[in-house]
């Protein structure tokens, strides 16, 4: 069969309706042909042999009133993090600069907020015009958004909007009380809406099961498109918060086979292995990389907790065979 790699842009998508029985069948075949399904799909729609590199600053950190029982940005717990105010717009620029000087080609800015004021909202729009400049993919994630302000980010020339909807529906409430996993889907709506593309995934190692990661997969696999990028997060341990009287840390095949169910059931979506690389090994993230995933993020630190070091994501690029940013 002749598929034409993705283009970028999403739009020739084949969606389907999925179920959570038909992702549990899935993800419960035989570890090789599991892989072999999710290398081909893998191949039909990008270069198996290249991995997209981002970066991922906090424009604004801590202070934030949502209750989310996983984040150490939350004001409901004491973490220890102190809340600072939004960052100027020439650090930020300057801070991009640097990173596509290092090899990220999408930049990521991130506010600790429940929504966006607009006079916040107007410094955020001239930081992603300003990032736009530089020839870089730029990306926010300032929670909840209505229409009008989804519209202005779109006319600054935003490329990608991320809100995670985490978890399934049924462990959604769990880990989150201050707002609806309705208001998340909504806000994607009113991104899609303004012509924004969505990065939208979950987190895993919280204390779910795994039929709330399939669940979760089959929401998203749901969406009247899919999203252009899912992000696949590991939970990072935080002190003070609820999370860390649940959290169990997800056996390694068992996230190889979710990478590679999430690349079956969205065939053209980046799949980015995002926070918790650092608990990963080198050879774990190349299993990753075979079952599909093609993203990651580069620096030090995610927000406030910590990443691989740059040095060491060349080096395993390099021993894979695997361009990027990077190489």
């Amino acid at each position: 069969m002749d598929v034409k790699r993705n283009d970028g842009n999403n739009s020739a998508q084949v969606c389907r309706s999925w179920n959570r029985a038909e992702a549990e069948a899935l993800y419960g075949l035989p570890f090789a042909e599991l892989m072999l399904q999710a290398q081909s799909v893998h191949r039909a729609n990008f270069d198996p042999n290249h991995v997209e590199t981002a970066s991922l600053l906090s424009i604004k950190t801590g202070g934030c009133p949502e209750g989310c029982g996983y984040c150490s940005q939350s004001a409901h717990y004491d973490t220890g993090l102190k809340a600072t105010r939004l960052m100027n717009r020439a650090d930020v620029v300057a801070t991009a600069q640097r990173v596509k000087d290092a090899g990220a080609t999408r930049f990521c800015m991130a506010a600790a907020w429940r929504s966006p004021k607009d006079r916040d909202l107007d410094q955020v729009c001239d930081m992603v015009s300003a990032v736009k400049a530089l020839g870089m993919e730029t990306c926010v994630t300032l929670g909840m958004l209505m229409p009008k302000q989804a519209a202005r980010l779109s006319e600054a020339g935003l490329d990608f909007y991320n809100h995670n909807v985490d978890t399934s529906a049924r462990f959604y409430g769990k880990i989150i009380t201050t707002r609806t996993l309705q208001d998340r889907i909504d806000t994607l709506a009113h991104v899609r809406e303004a012509g924004i593309k969505v990065c939208c995934g979950g987190i895993i190692g919280m204390g779910e099961f795994v039929e709330d990661r399939l669940s979760m997969l089959v929401l998203l696999a749901n969406l009247p498109r899919h999203p252009e990028s899912v992000p696949i997060n590991l939970w990072n341990q935080v002190k003070g918060v609820p999370v860390n009287d649940t959290a169990e840390r997800p056996d390694p095949i068992a996230l190889v086979r979710l990478v590679a169910t999430t690349r079956i059931m969205m065939p053209k979506s980046v799949v980015r292995l995002s926070a918790g690389r650092q608990y990963m090994s080198d050879e774990l993230q190349a299993l990753c990389f075979l079952a599909g995933a093609n993203s990651i993020f580069l620096g030090d630190v995610l927000l406030t907790t910590k990443n691989p070091k740059a040095d060491r994501d060349a080096n395993l690029l390099h021993r894979l065979g695997i361009t990027s940013g990077l190489s």
